[in-house]
């Protein structure tokens, strides 16, 4: 009895040892495949302030949640087990619905730049898409929807790139390094957000602190900064999140297209590049990444301004006309069943 018990010790201990191991590639895969989408995750980041921008301070972390748990959502209970089915029955269905959500991206980003050039026919544009509400709950949860709206894109595009960071393995290990970036990209990214927009709050407390020190002049100047240059940074920050939005959604455009044999833009914007570098050794990597990043943008400029007035004058229209159908349908309903 007792050297069976050693023997089930010594495979228990075995088996723990394996498992350990198993956790600590998944640990890494996991860490690898984040850092793969990294450029995605600034997009994100850089996006999700302006959505809270125009509210009181006492509403702006509660709305940070509600985006944050509509992220989470997003990433494990929809995008993970879709992305997993699709690898197994569909692999090839990934690219097309990229490259819808990229132009999502491309749409809503030359709208906010329509907004700040011409304001009056970017109004016009989303008084035919919906009617605008007035009262602040609906404008805080119209503002939220939006924010899941885009992070869905932008984490379906998370997903995307981790997946195809994960070597070939078993499902669960795929799934847990996919919930694992999920969970840690996500709390990584709002809490970033939390951190931004409380900014003012903090300095406003410390620039109102009473202490003599030497240390306590410090800390109200640090606060005075912080009151002063938020709103500026802000600013800042929601036109980086627009160009983002463009930059991100013209690039998985272009990779789309290049996946499809329609490699014409893909190979001109690296050629545009790699002359960058020839002509400007000094800092190459990082003009290549700026010229790169601006031939993305002007396919996702181009793409925006196609993709508006098929909104309005198409999309729009068509899914008016199917929701209105849906009452028509209750009513029906009703009627049969009374009969």
């Amino acid at each position: 009895m007792s050297i069976g018990l050693i023997a089930l010790l010594d495979d228990i201990a075995a088996l723990a040892k394996v498992a350990a191991a198993s956790l600590d590639d998944i640990a890494g895969q996991a860490a690898k495949a984040g850092a793969k989408a990294a450029g995605v995750v600034i997009d994100d980041a850089a996006v999700t302030p302006r959505y809270v921008t125009g509210f009181s301070a006492a509403r702006e972390l509660p709305i940070i949640g509600k985006i944050t748990l509509g992220s989470l959502k997003n990433k494990l209970l929809i995008l993970l087990p879709a992305a997993l089915i699709l690898s197994l029955v569909a692999p090839q269905a990934i690219t097309p619905l990229l490259m819808i959500g990229g132009l999502y991206l491309c749409y809503e980003g030359v709208e906010k730049v329509c907004e700040l050039v011409m304001p009056h026919a970017a109004h016009a544009h989303e008084s035919a898409l919906e009617t605008t509400s007035l009262d602040a709950k609906s404008l805080e949860d119209e503002k939220v929807a939006g924010a899941i709206k885009t992070d869905f894109i932008l984490s379906a595009e998370i997903m995307a790139i981790t997946l195809a960071a994960v070597p070939s393995g078993s499902m669960f290990t795929q799934a847990l390094i996919l919930a694992v970036v999920g969970l840690g990209i996500t709390i990584m990214v709002y809490g970033g957000v939390a951190l931004i927009v409380k900014a003012d709050d903090l300095g406003l407390m410390l620039a109102r602190l009473r202490t003599a020190s030497p240390m306590g002049a410090v800390l109200r100047s640090i606060g005075r900064g912080l009151v002063t240059g938020m709103p500026y940074f802000l600013k800042v920050l929601g036109i980086v999140g627009t160009a983002a939005m463009i930059w991100v959604g013209g690039a998985i455009i272009v990779h789309g297209l290049e996946a499809y044999g329609i490699s014409g833009l893909a190979h001109l914007i690296h050629d545009a590049g790699e002359a960058t570098t020839h002509a400007v050794p000094v800092l190459a990597s990082v003009l290549r990444w700026i010229v790169e990043a601006a031939g993305a943008g002007i396919v996702g400029i181009v793409a925006g301004l196609i993709a508006i007035p098929v909104t309005g004058y198409a999309v729009s229209p068509i899914w008016r006309y199917l929701k209105s159908l849906l009452p028509r349908r209750r009513k029906e309903a009703l009627a049969d069943g009374k009969k």
